[in-house]
Formats: structure tokens, sequence, C-alpha cells
């Protein structure tokens, strides 16, 4: 099955419809307003349920963490000792045994905090990439079960942006955050623990700047949020704008729009720059101020400590570990405002990955639900109704039979919807009245994966994915062999071009076949499904983008591939479908005439003044 739809328009000024694979139109249109992030504690506990697996990792890394801790407020403490061994022998000598054996054990201490920081540093990398990573194959496995609606009606680039950025938003997050958070809650429950043994006074004095961290915490926090949630949304406008603008290139240049098109970037990319700029600057006033407070804090103790040291309640080795302790104590608490600060942009990225984590997908199939095998392709619409819109119809009230290896045409003009009705047939979208049967029952009966597979589509626009060529044509068939894809590049009549290129079958395209001409990649489609071998074939203007000599060869083609199928044919050249066995004329939403080419011709309605209107124009 071809991956892209040629897009009917439609004159309500809705969403058109889309069949996988398409580049919505306007995929730089603008994305919805951001708000601020909605609930930051419930998102950090669905995030949490990503570990899964790796919580006895995490577990062995958080014991990692509590033994490099515990080194670590031994540090003021021996430091202290080891200034009070050089005043504690007779006479005010230095106790240089006991000043030895502290600088010994100090050294073991750093050396193995230094080890184990390392260690549960490398473990931690490769526990939040596994997390990242699963995180990111949910989401694009979600991508997969969401309906076409979704897809519709959001610019491809901003949903590429939450793949990428705001999962490796996420993915810093949790390699940054997560030891840190663990560190500094250890470390300050054991610098407070040592500060009230050693000092009960010094520790209340030192406690004075606490609520100032905090208040100064929230402060910062509450402003950057916000920013740091616009920031990624306006990323996701950025990155819209860019795949709009590389994909279409080629237009972008035929009418000279370069320099609106850098208009347009400078002006989504100012917007981005005003915004992270106020994030970072909101930011970055944190760490400063923060600073400011710890030096006041530790003049409070510097102060109130040699009062105390004159008076004889205190050593100065003792003062020495409490100023370090100190400043264990303040640190872990300005690096979990820092890091609280930088959550916002992680929450952000996972608040926007979960906005599609929780997006309805597609309706299952329901309970009892059959396998179309071997379908006969004998369709019908009774009484169809659909809308994009419940206050605007598209389809109303379509009906018609196509018996098994029949061919049906549906003509009118753009927007009458000729493609909504294919649309319906293959579930990209559901019907919202009456029914569509095929072999006498009705395709909501069967299960998706079996309907689709009874269909082959060429459309207008085909898409082609990154590859070589005999893997693109093998798309519908992945275990054809070489010679059944030959014989089915040979019936397109893409076979001869294949064969000159260098590599033949193993060449390799670009995105969406670049590196070859528009008939090209129209052949490889054919070819495709030529050798899906379908029961139910829709051709969408299939050789609207081939020359005349080709197109015939093309027309003999499919004739062969039509024969003993039911096919349905879009076409707006209607000299192409004057043998189909049945024309049904579609404007308005609505079935205003159908039958053969002759029959319709004598009545000298719509579709006879549709046809001498378009051969008038040919001879003019």
């Amino acid at each position: 099955m071809s991956a892209k739809s040629g897009q009917d328009g439609n004159q309500s000024g809705q969403v058109p419809p889309a069949i996988p694979g398409i580049g919505r139109p306007g995929a730089g249109a603008a994305v919805r307003k951001p708000v601020k992030p909605k609930q930051f504690r419930s998102t950090m506990l669905r995030l949490w349920r990503y570990f899964g697996n790796e919580r006895k990792l995490l577990t062995l890394i958080f014991l990692f963490v509590v033994v490099s801790s515990a080194l670590s407020v031994a540090g003021p403490y021996l430091i202290g000792m080891g200034i009070d061994a050089m005043t504690s022998a007779d006479g005010g000598g230095v106790d240089f045994r006991l000043l030895e054996t502290v600088l010994l054990v100090l050294l073991a201490a750093y050396v193995s905090e230094g080890a184990l920081s390392f260690t549960q540093g490398w473990l931690m990398a490769g526990l939040s990439q596994r997390v990242v990573k699963g995180l990111r194959g949910t989401l694009f496995g979600k991508l997969q079960k969401l309906p076409l609606r979704f897809f519709d009606s959001r610019p491809h680039g901003e949903l590429m942006s939450r793949v990428t950025n705001d999962i490796d938003n996420v993915s810093n997050t949790v390699s940054q955050s997560t030891v840190q958070l663990m560190a500094g809650c250890i470390g300050i429950v054991g610098s407070l623990t040592m500060m009230l043994v050693l000092s009960p006074l010094l520790t209340l004095a030192s406690l004075v700047t606490v609520p100032l961290v905090f208040l100064l915490a929230k402060f910062v926090t509450r402003r950057t949020q916000p920013l740091f949630k616009e920031q990624q949304a306006q990323l996701g406008r950025l990155n819209g704008h860019i795949e709009e603008t590389i994909t279409g290139l080629s237009v972008v240049k035929a009418f000279n729009h370069e320099r609106r098109s850098i208009e347009q970037f400078e002006e989504v990319n100012g917007k981005l720059l005003q915004v992270s700029l106020k994030a970072q600057i909101w930011s970055g006033f944190l760490m400063p101020l923060l600073g400011v407070i710890n030096n006041i804090g530790i003049a409070v103790i510097a102060i109130i400590g040699g009062i105390m040291a004159v008076k004889g309640h205190v050593t100065v080795g003792l003062i020495a570990s409490f100023v370090g302790y100190s400043r264990q104590f303040v640190r872990p608490l300005n690096e979990m405002a820092q890091i609280y600060n930088v959550l916002q942009s992680g929450v952000a990225g996972a608040e926007r990955v979960f906005e599609v984590l929780d997006e309805k997908e597609e309706e299952k199939d329901p309970p009892g639900a059959v396998v179309l095998a071997n379908p006969k392709g004998h369709v019908v619409f009774d009484n169809v109704d659909f809308a994009y819109r419940e206050d605007v119809p598209i389809l109303k009230r379509i009906s018609f039979d196509s018996p098994s290896e029949s061919s049906t045409a549906l003509v009118g003009p753009t927007g009458a919807g000729k493609t909504t009705v294919v649309n319906l047939l293959t579930r990209f979208y559901d019907a919202t009245g009456g029914r569509i049967l095929i072999d006498g029952r009705d395709i909501k009966e069967y299960t998706r994966e079996s309907l689709r597979q009874c269909f082959g589509i060429v459309l207008q626009d085909t898409y082609l994915f990154s590859g070589t060529i005999k893997e693109n044509i093998k798309y519908g068939k992945p275990d054809a062999t070489d010679a059944e894809v030959a014989e089915a590049a040979g019936m397109a009549n893409a076979d001869a071009f294949i064969q000159r290129l260098p590599n033949k079958y193993d060449t390799e395209l670009t995105e969406n076949g670049g590196n070859l001409s528009q008939g090209q990649r129209q052949l490889l489609a054919i070819a495709r499904v030529i050798l899906a071998k379908p029961s139910i074939l829709i051709l969408d203007e299939a050789t609207s983008s081939i020359d005349t000599r080709t197109e015939l060869h093309i027309q003999e083609a499919l004739l062969k591939v039509m024969k003993g199928r039911t096919t349905f044919i879009i076409a707006h050249r209607l000299n192409t479908i004057r043998d189909a066995d049945s024309i049904m004329v579609v404007d308005q939403g609505k079935l205003q005439e159908k039958g053969k080419h002759d029959e319709l011709m004598e009545r000298r309605g719509v579709y006879y003044g549709m046809f001498h209107q378009q051969f008038k124009n040919a001879q003019g």
C-alpha cells in the first residue's frame, strides 16, 4: 500500500482528509498557545514509573551515594581534628602522629569518595539512557496507534520536536538531577546531624539563612516554570517551520519565497530567543544570589564562633569543621534549588510527551472481530454520512453498490468528498452515519489489519522511504523474492529505468525518493501495489505525474492489475475513466449522478457538462 494521499480539499475549510505518510498542508501553522505546566508532582510521579526494571540498579546507586556522602561528611570533621592536632601538644606544639593519621584518613576518604562518585555517575548515565529509550519507544509506538485526525490537526515538525527535543530534555534532567537530588538529601541530613553534635548554638545561627534560600528558590522557579514550558512550545514551532521549509524547498524557490521564509524563521526564532532569554536570565539569578546568602551565613558563623572561641567554649578546629559543614549543608540546598530550576525544563518536556501519550488511540477492534480472509471485493455504501466537524457535514447519505471485480470511478470538483469516500472505505476515518460493507459484512466487524491488507493504493503524490528501490517495492510484501520484485517492476514499466541506475535495485533513495523524478517515483509506487496483489485497488490520479507516452504503458499495466479486482478510481481527467463500469459524480457531499460514460453523456447532466468543459479547455 502506498503511504501517501492525494488530498481532496473540502469546501468547508476544515482539516483535509489524509492517508498515512503525507505531510499535512500548512505544517508550519500556528500551534496551540502554550500553557503553564499543569501538575509538576503528578508528572514527576508518572515519569518515575518509567524507571521500572531499573529500580534495583537505582538502589545500588543509592547505596553508593550514601557511602560517598558519608565520606564527604567525614571530611570537615577530619579537617577540624587536623587543625586541633597542630595546637594540642604541650606548649602549643604540633601532634605530628595525630596529624599524620588524620591526613592519611582524609586522603583515603577523598579518594574513595571520588571513585564512588565516578562509579555512580557511570551507572546513572546508562540507567537514564535506558529509561529515556523506553520513553521514546513508548511515544513512537503511541504515534503509530493514533488516528489520522490527530496528525491532520498538528504540524509534523512540532510532533518531531516532542520525539526529539522534549525527550532529550527529559534525558538530561534524569541523568543530571537524580544522583544530585539523592546526594543532596543525604548531605543535608548528614551535615545537619554533625552540626548539631558539634554545636547546637552555631547550628541555630547557620539555619538563619535557610528560609532565605527557600524563598529565593520559590520566587525564581515560579517565574521560570511557565517560561521553560513556553520555550519548548516555541522550539516545536521552530522545528515545524524548518521541516516545512526544507520539505517544500523547491516550491519556496519557485515562488521566490526565500526572503519571506527567512522572515518567518526570524520571527519564530526571535520569539524563541525572547522566551529562552527570560528563562535563562531568571534561572541565572539563582546561583549568584544564593552565593550572597551563603557568604552571609558563613560570616554569621565566623563572628559567633570567634566570640565562643575567645571565651573558650569551642576550639579553632571545631569552628573550621563547622564552617565546612555549613558549606556542605547549604551547598545541597543551593544545588537542589538549581536542580529544581532545571527540572522545569525536563518537566515541561515530559508534560508535552505525556500529552501525546494521553491522546485517544484509534479504536481497537471490537470483541469478536473477524479476519477478512479471501475477500471478493463487493463494496456497498449504505446511506453513509461523515463530517470532520459535527456542524459541517462532508458526505450526506451516500449509497452505492460496487460488485466484485468492477471498476468504479469517482469524479467531481475539488472538495466534493471523493478522497473522503476512500478514507472511509479503508477505515482511516469512521463514518458518522450509515454503514459500509465489504462482502456483505460491516467493515467495523473486521479487524483493521485484515481489512487494510485487502487494499492497494496508488496516490497522486506517492511517498517513498529512505532505503533501496528493492526495499520500497517490497514495502507491501516484505517476504517477496527478488524475482517477484523484478516482475512487479516490469509490469509497472519501472524495470527499464531501474536497470539504467548504477546499483539497479540496490540504489539508495533519499527521503521520499528525492533523487528520482516524480514519474519514476510514481512507477515504483505502482510496482509496490502490483507486488502486494490486493483484492481492492484505489487509484487516486495514479498517472497524473507521468508523461503521455509512459501513461499509455501504465494504463496497460493497470488494466492487467485491475482484472479480477474491485477498483476505485479517483480522477479529474475524465478521458481516463471512460471505460469504468460505473462513474459516480460527487458534488457538495452528495452523489449527484451514477452510470456508465455513455449513459451519463446521454443524460446531459453534471457529468456531461464537466466532460465538455474539459474537452473545450483541452481544445482551447
